[in-house]
């Protein structure tokens, strides 16, 4: 008799044979045994799918589905629609799960049936797999959900988040148009409908893999993204967002002010800065880190590098999604 599991782990894979190992091996060793992990092979040109087959012949709860290259979002979508469990985690190819994370969110959604999305505390891991200083304490800075996301995303990055299946139904997939930002966009929409809540493990349970690469994103279309995305929610929620919108645009360029400092464009930092501050000042004084990213613009070179390896365990990473 064929076993439905109760969760379907997507893994949307690209290029990603030096770490898809690792990630995988961190699902074999969950703690919560009943899920299918369905790997998506975005179109890799390495040997992401020749070492996935090896885990799919030795275990039945994984498979391999490849596809030609669509973009993250695609890869989620699709294997979102093969997948057959009542909840979905999503998890990078080059990310790591807690041998707890699925147990402790699981328990959550059958728990509580008016939460929709459950996600964790996350720190992040160097190139190597050796843990940073950094974490990622998930705690939103607005009790309104739909707002605290246009401020940041508490949900933090890509491979956090489980949800109950049906949110796709009622919201739709990740959107394949957006370059970046796709994340929010999918928590903002689940969070416009005042249905489901969102709830937030303490506890570490996801490792973030930050890689060094140089400027590898794209700032002009991060911008264009993310004012869609903050437009979008506008339309949606016009009454509750118009008063917020100063402040989440405020929020956006203060964020690509800090990619910029990784990515070492202090001048380009420093216009995006100028853009906060005529948006929302007050976030400079309510909130730490962008405070550091404001200091770091503005002060002298030296004390410009030094909160800068602040903000960033190394000098340059590549950005999977908006925090």
């Amino acid at each position: 008799m064929l076993t439905i599991p109760k969760v379907s782990v997507v893994v949307p894979a690209y290029n990603v044979s030096g770490y898809i190992q690792e990630t995988l091996i961190s699902l074999q060793l969950q703690t919560f045994p009943n899920f299918e992990v369905l790997v998506v092979d975005d179109g890799s040109s390495d040997d992401t799918a020749a070492i996935v087959e090896k885990f799919c012949q030795r275990d039945s709860r994984f498979q391999l589905l490849q596809k030609s290259n669509g973009g993250l979002s695609s890869a989620r979508n699709y294997g979102i629609r093969h997948a057959r469990g009542k909840y979905i985690a999503l998890l990078d190819g080059d990310d790591v799960y807690h041998k707890d994370k699925l147990a402790t969110h699981v328990a959550r959604l059958d728990r509580d049936a008016d939460v929709g999305v459950v996600y964790s505390a996350s720190q992040t891991i160097r190139d190597d797999g050796r843990p940073t200083l950094i974490s990622l304490s998930g705690k939103p800075v607005h009790s309104n959900p739909m707002l605290a996301l246009l401020c940041k995303n508490f949900v933090g990055h890509g491979s956090n988040g489980v949800f109950r299946r049906c949110l796709v139904d009622e919201v739709g997939e990740f959107d394949e148009d957006l370059r970046s930002w796709e994340d929010v966009d999918f928590w903002l929409r689940i969070a416009a409908t005042q249905k489901w809540g969102f709830y937030r493990e303490k506890r570490i349970l996801c490792y973030y893999r930050v890689r060094a690469s140089g400027l590898s994103f794209n700032l002009v279309q991060m911008r264009i993204s993310g004012e869609q995305v903050i437009q979008s929610a506008y339309r949606r929620s016009p009454e509750l967002i118009k008063p917020m919108l100063p402040t989440a645009y405020a929020y956006m360029y203060r964020y690509l002010a800090r990619l910029c400092l990784q990515g070492g464009d202090i001048e380009t930092a420093r216009d995006f800065i100028d853009h906060a501050l005529i948006c929302d000042k007050s976030i400079f004084y309510r909130d730490m880190r962008s405070l550091l990213t404001l200091l770091s613009v503005r002060l002298s070179p030296l004390a410009k590098l030094a909160i800068a390896r602040s903000l960033t365990p190394a000098k340059s990473v590549q950005v999977k999604n908006p925090l």
